[in-house]
């Protein structure tokens, strides 16, 4: 089973609202953090702002934010929203449909697939919400990114610009450069200053 990008959208929304609860967030903040297109990202937010998962606020200062506590958020439910007809075969055209078992089957498994969701809550997806925050904000290390204090912190910068996770924000956040000629000005830099 495959689930549609509007669901696949869904999610990331309420995980990067989630991710930042203390705050409104904007949809064009969260396209840019996906690189995905804010027309789609629109389309979504409105349909959860309307089914009571995100709330939002109009106006210079506005922006969207969770509704309900990750908590109270059934990931079974935002898909059965989200996917509508969750129908994995259409058995009502079929001629053998009054004798076939395989509609049974692919119920059972549908049912099964909706209990596991069923099973998760926001809150269980995100984790610690200042982690998965650090994921979207390229301005500061990630936490499993910072160097120890016994390490040479000179050293420790290559390192940290290899294992961030590449984005269109992280060329934009370093003068449009792309993450490895940012690595390479700083390797020159570091060798220069040891000199």
């Amino acid at each position: 089973m495959r689930l549609t990008r509007y669901t696949d959208y869904a999610m990331r929304v309420l995980l990067y609202l989630g991710s930042h609860p203390d705050r409104l967030c904007s949809i064009k903040e969260i396209a840019g953090a996906y690189n995905i297109s804010q027309n789609h990202l629109m389309k979504v937010v409105n349909d959860l702002a309307r089914a009571g998962y995100v709330a939002s606020v109009r106006g210079r200062f506005g922006g969207i934010r969770l509704a309900r506590p990750p908590q109270e958020i059934s990931l079974g439910a935002v898909v059965r929203h989200t996917e509508g007809g969750l129908g994995l075969v259409d058995c009502a055209s079929c001629v053998i449909s009054p004798l076939c078992g395989l509609s049974r089957a692919l119920n059972q498994a549908l049912c099964a697939f909706l209990d596991v969701l069923d099973g998760y809550r926001l809150e269980d997806l995100i984790g610690s919400p200042r982690d998965m925050a650090a994921l979207f904000d390229f301005s500061t290390p990630a936490p499993w990114d910072v160097a120890k204090p016994e390490a040479d912190v000179g050293a420790a910068a290559p390192a940290m610009a290899q294992s961030r996770p590449s984005s269109r924000n992280s060329a934009a956040s370093s003068g449009g450069r792309s993450p490895s000629s940012v690595l390479a000005v700083q390797s020159a830099g570091a060798s220069a200053g040891s000199r």
